[in-house]
């Protein structure tokens, strides 16, 4: 497994990675986009924030980083930063395959990504991963599996995953709504020629939404590598935007509500890497902390009174713009 290096690291942020969701591509959901990316979000405008944001990540320990076929020009403007750091030899790469990106570069697009995870589209979208990140991508997800996923069942494409794994590339998915849980548990029983084919398994997991809980922790016990994304609920729980107890904690402990947010993932003993989706380098920062955040069990508890039911967060998270 590649994720081995991770373990292997010494910094304490080892087990923080960074998405590249935000900064990929000019429009996303997550909150105050106006406020933190540049007000030019041309291709090169992005490129130079996304080359930033991984300088900063690397000088400060962050070893795994995350991208998609679908978050715009994300695994390009990767694969640039990767060219012209050979030092950053140790680091971990993720992408994922399974949405197109649609918007044309546009905030206001009708439609921002498609989803479509038949083998025709792994076999087109492994070949334009392949022709940017080449043999430094250690690990290739399928986007966003629900329990109707034709993924989970369609042997043949069961059958080129295994070769990709076969070749040194980890095969993984990760999940989204409210029914992550069912997602998981069903990835769990895939097997080809009696091995499992999953690795790795990337959920949405935060103080709001904790439902997959469960069924991560079933997939830690079976040996895959978790990774958690949206730790912050698409900023929900960071800033002025976090609830009051958040602030709180994060008031006690002289840090932001990011860190908090962070921490209580990082708490939870099968979480192998926790994603931030910084915008900025002090977004970034400020997450980072997280690592060195302790959360006992009166502040877990105090958290604990903020979980929503999971139809009604996925029915928010659906209901946020692009911006």
């Amino acid at each position: 497994m590649p994720f081995a290096r991770l373990s292997a690291a010494t910094t304490p942020t080892a087990h923080i990675g960074l998405g590249l969701a935000a900064v990929g591509r000019p429009g996303y959901i997550n909150l105050h986009r106006d406020r933190d990316l540049p007000g030019d979000r041309s291709p090169d405008a992005l490129r130079d924030r996304t080359h930033e944001l991984l300088d900063a990540a690397y000088a400060q320990g962050v070893r795994y980083f995350d991208a998609a076929r679908s978050y715009g020009r994300a695994e390009e403007f990767l694969a640039g930063w990767l060219a012209a750091r050979p030092e950053a030899d140790d680091v971990v790469i993720g992408s994922k395959w399974g949405y197109t990106y649609t918007a044309d570069w546009s905030v206001d697009a009708e439609a921002h990504e498609v989803k479509d995870h038949s083998l025709a589209a792994f076999e087109r979208q492994r070949a334009e991963s392949a022709a940017l990140l080449g043999d430094r991508l250690d690990l290739y997800q399928i986007h966003s599996v629900t329990p109707d996923s034709p993924a989970l069942t369609d042997k043949e494409l069961h059958a080129r995953l295994a070769e990709l794994a076969a070749g040194g590339v980890s095969v993984g998915l990760s999940t989204s709504g409210p029914a992550q849980a069912e997602a998981i548990r069903a990835a769990l029983a895939v097997t080809v020629d009696g091995a499992p084919l999953f690795r790795t398994v990337q959920a949405t997991y935060n103080a709001l939404e904790t439902s997959a809980g469960p069924a991560l922790a079933e997939a830690h016990a079976a040996g895959l590598t978790v990774i958690v994304k949206e730790g912050m609920a698409n900023g929900r729980l960071a800033g002025t935007q976090a609830p009051a107890v958040v602030r709180e904690i994060a008031d006690e402990e002289g840090l932001g509500s990011d860190a908090v947010a962070l921490a209580l993932v990082l708490h939870q003993p099968w979480a192998g890497v926790v994603l931030s989706g910084a915008a900025t380098a002090g977004q970034l920062s400020g997450n980072l902390h997280a690592a060195v955040l302790g959360l006992d069990e009166e502040r877990r508890a105090r958290l604990d009174a903020l979980v929503e039911e999971p139809e009604a967060y996925w029915r928010h998270r659906a209901s946020l713009p692009w911006s």
